[in-house]
């Protein structure tokens, strides 16, 4: 049977109960309160949604579809129980709110499609922010054979889902191209079309196999060797560590803290750049590595007062600071004084590019970095990555 999908814009995860027998719900999860101007506060739930959080808002009493694993196929269809959770194996996930489907197959890890439909449902968050256009997003992956698909399909014109698909095999994708035209359900092949453009334009047919597939050796290449001691080399210089290695960095990210400077530098890594990253703190000096590198190598971080102050409070709060303990890290005068610090240090060094984080995913300032970065590289009139296969 197929599993339950587990990503959703209004579904919260949580672990199963140990004993499928106790039925009293688990207490609700405290709903982080929102402050600052109403500009800030649209920003962050627009945010906290895409990543699928639950925010306080008005219920919508509606009763969500149960997939149970255990239960029997009946006539080629899902067994669905109307109940208020979908369990998945190990999993329990409650459906907080109804929505428009959108159910996305893959019969890989489901990566490509989950990141294009989160890419394109980027573009609504002025109608998702308000519930205004509610969406379900639902990821159904490792999908290789036409029963599994066909069952899927049932259910999508059951549920009136839009389907996006990436499926590699040609004739898999014939066949949700087939049934979606006969049930009507509005459909999107995003990998089909980009396939058979590089096909024509290299006069190659592609292997029809997705990654991961039996019988399709992948051989470890170079450049997998150096993603990983990329990864190993950005994990010992996090937050300063080992300023006498800042020379064999190809990248360094500065910054004070709370700019995402860690995570983007693990984005980075695996992508197989070698990243450091310096923290500047207020009244702590640089380390001297930091103005000896080459400077087309550093990239400064800047980020929005008011929204540095909400993220250090939560750090703080994670880290099990109460609201009366004693500390500036997260007070807005300490932290005007830090960026403007850092504002400073950025000015004297006039050749560091400053990046805007407000507001920006990491993958999206990852782009601005690297973009940059070969731009100098390579000088470019062009804004361009360019990469060799």
């Amino acid at each position: 049977m197929l599993a339950c999908p587990c990503s959703a814009f209004n579904l919260r995860a949580t672990a199963a109960p140990a004993n499928p027998d106790i039925s009293d719900p688990e207490p609700e999860p405290k709903v982080r309160k929102l402050k600052g101007s109403p500009q800030f506060n649209r920003w962050y739930r627009a945010r906290a949604l895409r990543s699928g959080h639950k925010l306080e808002r008005p219920s919508h009493g509606t009763g969500a579809l149960e997939v149970n694993p255990s239960a029997q196929r009946t006539s080629g269809t899902l067994s669905l129980e109307p109940t208020s959770t979908a369990n998945d194996s190990d999993r329990e996930v409650e459906v907080t709110d109804s929505g428009k489907p959108i159910y996305m197959v893959s019969d890989g890890t489901g990566w490509t499609a989950e990141h294009s439909v989160n890419a394109a449902l980027g573009q609504f968050e002025h109608c998702l922010v308000d519930r205004g256009c509610p969406v379900n997003t639902h990821l159904f992956s490792g999908i290789d054979d036409v029963e599994r698909l066909m069952e899927i399909k049932k259910q999508a014109a059951k549920e009136g889902a839009l389907l996006v698909y990436t499926l590699a095999d040609p004739s898999m994708a014939e066949s949700a191209k087939q049934a979606c035209k006969l049930w009507g359900i509005p459909s999107t092949d995003i990998l089909g079309p980009i396939t058979e453009a590089i096909a024509a334009h290299l006069g190659v047919s592609p292997s029809g196999l997705p990654r991961g597939a039996a019988g399709r050796n992948i051989p470890l290449s170079d450049e997998y060797f150096r993603r990983i001691e990329a990864v190993e080399f950005t994990i010992k210089q996090d937050d300063g560590a080992l300023p006498q290695n800042l020379s064999k960095a190809g990248i360094v990210l500065t910054g004070v803290s709370r700019t995402g400077k860690t995570p983007l530098s693990i984005y980075l890594a695996q992508k197989g750049y070698k990243v450091a990253n310096v923290p500047i703190v207020k009244g702590v000096a640089l380390p001297k590595g930091l103005f000896e590198v080459d400077p087309e190598k550093v990239f400064g971080l800047t980020i929005n007062p008011l929204v540095l102050q909400t993220i250090r409070k939560a750090r703080a709060k994670s880290l099990g600071f109460g609201d009366n303990a004693r500390s500036n890290y997260s007070e807005m005068a300490y932290v005007k004084e830090e960026l403007e610090f850092a504002r400073k240090v950025f000015a004297q060094n006039p050749t560091w590019p400053v990046i805007e984080v407000t507001g920006k995913a990491i993958e999206e300032t990852a782009a601005v970095i690297l973009r940059l970065y070969h731009d100098r590289k390579q000088k470019c009139s062009m804004p361009r990555i360019s990469k060799r296969y």
